[in-house]
């Protein structure tokens, strides 16, 4: 079962910074990463920034298409009017059909704002406990905010957003 994981931290450049441990964890068999994406979000700008880490080998990455349209989905559709909103509003259906639901967005638009950043992951497999540790042994405490795909949810996920 994949889990879709979001790691907020209190500033701009945390995830940025927690992008290099997370790979090492990967390395060390903590971490079973299947994708990844960054949000970074600067003090005076209207919107955040998002970046797919290219940086991973993972046979099970969903893509730019997917990350894109739940980056639209969380930061952008309310800033870009109804039209777009509407438009989004099959593909929204389609992600609430793999556990990606209205409470899951809601949570994560409320915690990811202004001068703050996150990591979202796609991950196989994952020690919390161990992921944590290694975040505060750099100084950074993020706070985690997550939902768990189960295997068909995650099947759907990928026939959603095949490339």
């Amino acid at each position: 079962m994949a889990t879709l994981s979001v790691w907020k931290f209190d500033t701009p450049d945390g995830a940025r910074e927690a992008e290099e441990l997370l790979l090492s964890l990967q390395k060390q068999g903590l971490v079973t990463l299947d994708d990844a994406a960054v949000v970074y979000w600067e003090p005076g700008k209207r919107a955040p920034k998002t970046r797919q880490m290219h940086n991973l080998a993972a046979v099970g990455a969903l893509g730019g298409t997917f990350w894109g349209v739940l980056f639209g989905l969380l930061f952008f559709v309310p800033i870009l009017g109804a039209a777009v909103g509407a438009a989004a509003g099959a593909v929204g259906g389609a992600l609430t059909d793999v556990g990606i639901d209205d409470d899951f967005i809601r949570s994560v638009r409320d915690t990811i704002t202004e001068g703050t950043s996150a990591l979202f992951l796609l991950t196989e497999s994952v020690v919390i406990d161990k992921t944590k540790e290694a975040f505060a042994e750099k100084g950074l405490r993020p706070e985690l905010v997550h939902t768990n795909l189960s295997d068909a949810e995650e099947r759907q996920l990928r026939e959603i957003f095949a490339e």
